[in-house]
């Protein structure tokens, strides 16, 4: 498998790199990875890159994205931080991303059994580690379902925490950006979050906050998530 170049990015669609990222978890998940040659992925990418997806996820050693979407060098950027958080250098590196290098689709990708989710649940205060808790908190007081221990020591109210806290990333990037902003309303990006499930392997990617403007959902307005 070659890597991407500037012809294969630019016919590349939102809808179709969701697409990639989805058959390459399929190959992960089957232990069927494609066949690539790193060393020439790397010659090839030499003189410029051209990856048509942005993967936002946690700093988990078993969540990698490369390896989970079985991609190789030069297909995607990969934005690593504890608890998959947003921030100002994280919305930088997006819009450098998207606007600047062509990537066409933003995953925020969360994880099962996350430590910083943990923290957060747990109200850790650590050196600098207790402000990047404190961009996880919102989720945790959101979680309206779990009414006795709310704890990490409950796992389901562990997962809750996480799934609100992909999404609440996910709406921050559109708000915070006005630069990715305007793309997924032009249709030129597209932005959804995903759960990735350390055990099977599996990444399920959240319908009700995948956003991509195309002939598929050709109503869509940024100016709706507002409401």
């Amino acid at each position: 498998m070659k890597a991407h170049n500037k012809e294969t990015q630019a016919q590349m669609t939102p809808r179709k790199a969701l697409q990639f990222l989805q058959e390459g978890n399929d190959r992960f998940i089957n232990n069927l990875k494609a066949n690539r040659n790193l060393l020439e992925q790397a010659n090839e990418t030499r003189d410029g890159q051209w990856p048509f997806a942005t993967i936002l996820s946690c700093i988990d050693s078993r969540t990698s994205a490369e390896l989970i979407f079985d991609q190789g060098l030069g297909d995607i950027f990969s934005v690593r931080i504890a608890g998959n958080i947003v921030n100002t250098d994280i919305l930088g590196s997006m819009e450098f991303a998207c606007k600047v290098a062509g990537s066409k689709l933003i995953v925020v990708l969360g994880h099962s059994k996350c430590g910083a989710v943990k923290g957060a649940c747990d109200h850790v205060e650590m050196g600098n580690l207790t402000e990047l808790l404190s961009k996880i908190q919102p989720s945790v007081y959101q979680e309206k379902e779990t009414m006795d221990n709310r704890t990490s020591k409950n796992s389901e109210f562990v997962e809750n925490v996480a799934e609100i806290n992909v999404k609440r990333s996910v709406k921050n990037i559109i708000e915070r950006s006005f630069v990715l902003e305007q793309m997924l309303e032009e249709g030129q990006i597209g932005i959804v979050g995903a759960m990735h499930d350390i055990e099977s392997g599996k990444v399920i990617f959240y319908d009700d906050v995948m956003y991509i403007k195309d002939d598929l959902n050709p109503e869509f307005t940024v100016a709706a998530l507002r409401h």
